[in-house]
């Protein structure tokens, strides 16, 4: 499990991470392996609507077992797929990078970060950072 130490870990470090790239305001959610929130950061300048944006990052990578990556592609080549999935879900997945699975010692998955504010690709590489300092492993 996703201790709440390791979620503000996460959450801080994806922050600094952005900073570091020169990124724009980024917001940041971390969930567990049940789509549970367990910490969120929104920083000044972020839209209020990125709260929406980041958990859906992370729930889709969460729920479906794949990083926000691979949900994109799954998208691209089965978009009705992709369309019914989402709608089995209440609407709450973003299917783009920026949802990172995060996996224990053991390869288990254990919970999810979701990152919105900048590009996906650069959303995915501060949630990346912040698995890592929290001593996990990310699957972006």
């Amino acid at each position: 499990m996703i201790t709440l130490d390791q979620a503000k870990t996460m959450v801080r470090v994806a922050r600094e991470k952005g900073r570091e790239l020169g990124l724009k305001p980024l917001s940041v959610t971390v969930l567990d392996a049940g789509g549970h929130l367990l910490a969120f950061e929104r920083e000044d300048g972020a839209s209020p609507g990125r709260f929406e944006i980041a958990r859906g990052k992370a729930y889709g990578a969460v729920m479906l077992g794949m990083p926000g990556s691979a949900q994109m592609a799954r998208a691209e080549d089965q978009a009705y797929f992709m369309a019914a999935m989402n709608g089995a879900f209440g609407g709450k997945v973003v299917p783009v990078p920026g949802g990172v699975l995060v996996k224990d010692a053991s390869g288990a998955v254990i919970g999810a970060v979701g990152v919105t504010g900048d590009t996906s690709d650069n959303d995915a590489k501060a949630a990346v950072a912040g698995i890592i300092a929290a001593g996990l492993s990310p699957v972006a």
